[in-house]
């Protein structure tokens, strides 16, 4: 006799999302690269077991709960969480690693020359983009004329930082010239997540008790929460574009790029998609995604309304995103 699956809340996340290796763990099933090989009926049949499930249904695809979390993840990755639209497969999370590496790898072996330094932040904010717009929200979703404004400013800011550098450590040591793009990548996401998200910084986020019940709008907590985003956005890239040029500069130094230039960017590229498979998750879980405030450090107006609706209520919680 076939045994009824247990029933489980798998719209929260399978692993405690108060620790940071829980947090961890879940990025690594949600960025993870192998899901972008699975099919769109393959998608399509992840996406009736989830429904199913939710429904009380009966899945025979599934014989643990293990099966149903795994078609979760896999919905999950991509699929937009509001809307329900199959999400275009580069500006996926599971994507984050393999187009990172290529771009990464690109901007930090060809910076020495403006049209390749011009290529390269065109391709990556071009990337950005994409995300952004894949990522958009349902409920708030970007304008056209925000999502151009914030590519043109992240673009230019990309390329003023990365060609001024250039010129600025022209006689230092090469290993700086390596970490420019670093800086430039940077520089860039200071522009473009912030203008991304400017509704949010303008209108506030909703913040939800602990039964996730509607009881304020906070601007300070927008801002909390992006500025999380810009530290993650950027943690994420630190290692692949700092642990990346030492190597090659170690290379260098021991004259094996001497000896076999050819191999200088596969050996960045094929570093640089190692350091990633592991940087994305633990860049994203450095913070929660559903952010907890003090209703205390909230704007005066806000946390007095809701201290005088909700007086036991010390803690609020909101989406800080991706």
């Amino acid at each position: 006799i076939k045994m009824a699956l247990p029933k489980v809340d798998i719209d929260q996340p399978k692993f405690d999302q108060s620790t940071y290796w829980g947090r961890a763990k879940h990025f690594f099933l949600l960025t993870n690269p192998l899901n972008l090989l699975t099919s769109s009926s393959g998608l399509d049949r992840a996406k009736d077991i989830v429904e199913k499930y939710r429904a009380g249904k009966p899945v025979p695809e599934c014989k643990t709960i293990d099966d149903v979390w795994r078609a979760k993840y896999l919905y999950d990755s991509a699929f937009h969480p509001e809307t329900g639209e199959k999400q275009i497969i580069i500006g996926r999370m599971a994507a984050q690693m393999p187009m990172n590496t290529l771009i990464t790898a690109g901007m930090m072996t060809f910076y020495k020359t403006t049209p390749a330094v011009v290529f390269w932040q065109w391709c990556n904010q071009t990337f950005n983009a994409i995300v952004n717009y894949t990522n958009r929200s349902g409920t708030t979703p970007i304008s056209q004329t925000q999502l151009f404004t914030s590519y043109c400013l992240a673009t230019g800011g990309a390329l003023g930082t990365a060609l001024s550098l250039n010129r600025a450590v022209k006689n230092m040591n090469p290993l700086v010239g390596r970490l420019v793009p670093l800086v430039a990548v940077a520089a860039a996401n200071c522009i473009n997540i912030p203008c991304m998200r400017m509704q949010e910084l303008r209108n506030g986020v909703v913040l939800l008790d602990e039964k996730n019940n509607e009881v304020g709008i906070s601007k300070k907590a927008a801002f909390v929460g992006i500025s999380a985003v810009l530290v993650s956005r950027i943690a994420m890239a630190m290692p692949g574009m700092t642990l990346t040029p030492l190597l090659m500069e170690n290379l260098e130094k021991r004259g094996f790029l001497k000896r076999f230039p050819r191999l200088n960017a596969p050996i960045q590229t094929v570093f640089c998609g190692f350091v990633l498979l592991f940087a994305t998750p633990l860049g994203c879980a450095f913070f929660s995604q559903r952010a907890a405030i003090k209703v205390e450090s909230l704007e005066n107006d806000v946390s007095s309304a809701i201290q005088k609706k909700h007086p036991d209520l010390e803690t609020v919680w909101y989406n800080k995103g991706l």
